[in-house]
């Protein structure tokens, strides 16, 4: 997710400091990365720096001096620009849990003995355990979704993750399926 073109986004509704920016992006992407404050400020300087936002004023409000940040014409064009790009596929269709099973046969293969333990990593067993945590969070993002109150944004980043989430157990289940037949690869490569 593009950070400086979400603040751009919250900044088209009208001026806004810093910190309501934070929590106008809590309150909006509540399943989303945090975002820490220090991230938000860097990214308004950086979007004063290249034309995109402006600073609209300094205030105080009986505390700390706060600055006012707004949206240019500019910053309104890169908005638009931004938001009719269709976003890309993933590139790549190899992620961190296919790498751990085709690395835990080929350590099993080497017969080199890992961790603290010493025993050998076993694909299948990685994957039991990473469907149950899977599993897991599928049920809080449903307990989440289904709460009583919960807000249209929540239920629907929370249907995105699941539909993620339930893409990669249905992965792993045909994994292994197939764990016999993709270790005998791996291990004949």
């Amino acid at each position: 997710m593009s950070t400086r073109h979400v603040l751009l986004g919250l900044l088209a509704a009208g001026p806004c400091h810093g910190y309501d920016l934070k929590r106008q992006y809590d309150a909006r992407f509540p399943q989303a990365r945090p975002l820490a404050y220090g991230q938000v400020y860097t990214t308004l300087q950086r979007l004063v720096r290249d034309g995109l936002a402006a600073v609209d004023g300094t205030d105080s409000d009986g505390g700390p001096e706060r600055t006012l940040y707004r949206s240019t014409d500019e910053g309104s064009r890169e908005l638009a620009l931004w938001t009719d790009q269709i976003t890309a596929p993933a590139p790549f269709v190899t992620n961190e849990i296919f790498a751990k099973v085709v690395v835990s046969i080929l350590v099993a293969a080497a017969g080199a003995p890992t961790g603290p333990d010493g025993r050998k990593p076993d694909a299948a067993a990685h994957l039991r355990a990473q469907r149950a945590a899977h599993m897991e969070r599928m049920r809080e993002l449903t307990a989440l979704k289904t709460a009583p109150g919960a807000d249209l944004s929540t239920v629907l980043s929370a249907d995105y993750a699941l539909a993620h989430l339930d893409a990669d157990v249905r992965w792993m289940t045909t994994t292994t399926a197939r764990i016999d037949t993709l270790t005998a690869e791996v291990n004949a490569a």
